[in-house]
């Protein structure tokens, strides 16, 4: 099946969008799944530094 978000696959998932929304919601649609995906991008990170960081506690208390 190969990766899911290669260049091909969202050329194809852009097009359907658009044909089913059409041009004018097309830019909003895409604005609020940009915002989306920086969103869980951040929580991924603020999840990630806090487990990293309490890590470094543990390891501090030893």
């Amino acid at each position: 099946m190969g990766d899911l978000f290669s260049g091909g696959h969202m050329l194809i998932i852009g097009l359907i969008v658009l044909l089913m929304f059409g041009g004018k919601k097309f830019p909003e649609l895409m604005q609020g799944l940009g915002k989306g995906i920086r969103e869980f991008k951040d929580a991924k990170d603020n999840v990630k530094k806090e487990i990293e960081d309490h890590g470094n506690q543990s390891a501090d208390k030893k």
